[in-house]
């Protein structure tokens, strides 16, 4: 007879089920909970738990393997590098390309509600101005708030100087102390059943089919460019990089990333999900504990379709026909403005002004037209959130991996 306590067995048992079967289990579970017992709130807490947690553990994380790797001397710059920029930056411009030809073929017009009270970028400018402001920001306020430019800054500083002037005791510390929160984030990503359970629960039992009955074409032309850029134009980005087929790599990253990052609705709070693949997919660990952050930041092909098809859709509301110059101006600007969507829940809405000015359109309407971006935001954001964080992981994976010669 076994001597290992019930709850030691039990615990031992869930872990042996695999992530995925347990993510789904908890997303049926939700759904049927919102189903039969709408008002049982609380359950929602368990979602709000998890998703504080990745927030909260996340900033932490990403500095920890910053310095520690950058100190001990293992991260060097290379190709790399510069090959998951490219293509991060190529994808997004591709979105705004397929957004843009989207709303061309289907061309919608909005209902537009009151103003929406938010300020909002009116200039590219401002944009920039607020990327290199968050960069040079006091480094536990960067941690704090999960500015990650500024992680990523402060992180790069410490580990050069690390390297520098101190001895191997205190560069182990910081080993263990970047191994020690790993093993708490691969803790809270086993959770991930019971956060994804709260929050489906919530976003079914307080939002429900109500959406689509108001903006349905809106939302079946972003959620379809959506699927266009995730199953069509990212693939082949991953194919003219690796040579090889991308679909096993893209349909694990949606599965073990972007079932996770569809619920919590921030590409921040994902990252660990997202570092926990890469450890998976056998990546390296230097690397991708600066790519990944980096990717959550300007890797931002759903905010470039949520911003080119809104602004378009003002557009067309207002009798404005934009011609294809003005089209890929439009695309080129919404790469770039999407860069300065933060890494939250509704964080693209806010630059839809700006991509609005480029057809002459008063920062008034366009706030109404985010006051829709809101409405919809529940299916919106969740779709631009999956697509943007597994991408995250399927660049970096396609950045390392080496082109496969032919015969």
């Amino acid at each position: 007879m076994s001597s290992e306590p019930p709850f030691a067995r039990l615990l031992r048992a869930y872990l042996g089920v695999n992530l995925v079967l347990r993510i789904a289990c908890g997303l049926a579970v939700g759904v049927a909970l919102a189903l039969v017992a709408p008002a049982w709130s609380a359950v929602g807490i368990l979602g709000d738990l998890f998703v504080g947690a990745l927030k909260a553990i996340a900033p932490v994380l990403v500095a920890l393997l910053v310095t520690s790797s950058i100190a001990s001397g293992r991260t060097k710059p290379d190709r790399r590098f510069g090959r998951v920029i490219l293509l991060y930056l190529g994808g997004t411009f591709l979105a705004a390309l397929v957004a843009v030809a989207g709303s061309f073929m289907f061309p919608q017009t909005l209902d537009l509600p009151a103003a929406a009270a938010a300020a909002a970028p009116c200039q590219l400018s401002d944009v920039i101005r607020n990327l290199m402001a968050s960069i040079a920001v006091n480094p536990v306020e960067a941690v704090a708030t999960a500015n990650y430019l500024g992680v990523l800054f402060w992180s790069v500083l410490f580990g050069i100087a690390l390297r520098r002037t101190t001895d191997g005791q205190v560069r182990a510390g910081l080993a263990v102390a970047a191994e020690v929160t790993s093993a708490v984030v691969r803790g809270i990503i086993n959770c991930a059943p019971f956060g994804i359970m709260g929050l489906v629960f919530t976003a079914v039992s307080q939002n429900g089919p109500s959406v689509f009955r108001t903006y349905g074409s809106l939302v079946a032309l972003l959620v379809s460019c959506m699927a266009i850029v995730a199953l069509v134009t990212n693939p082949l980005l991953v194919f003219l990089a690796t040579r090889r087929n991308p679909y096993p790599l893209v349909f694990t990253c949606l599965r073990r990333s972007g079932v996770t990052a569809f619920f919590t609705r921030s590409s921040a709070a994902n990252i660990p999900v997202n570092m926990a693949l890469c450890e998976d997919l056998g990546l390296d660990e230097d690397f991708y504990s600066v790519s990944v952050p980096l990717g959550a930041t300007i890797n931002m092909s759903g905010a470039a379709v949520t911003i080119t098809i809104m602004a378009l859709a003002a557009a067309h509301t207002l009798g404005v026909r934009p011609d294809a110059v003005s089209a890929m101006m439009l695309s080129v600007l919404a790469t770039f403005a999407a860069c300065g969507a933060s890494g939250v829940a509704g964080g693209s809405l806010l630059l839809i002004p700006l991509a609005c000015s480029l057809f002459g359109i008063s920062n008034e309407a366009a706030m109404q037209v985010v006051g829709v971006g809101f409405v919809i935001g529940v299916v919106q954001d969740s779709f631009e959130t999956m697509l943007n964080s597994s991408g995250d992981v399927l660049f970096a994976a396609a950045a390392e991996y080496r082109p496969t010669k032919r015969a």
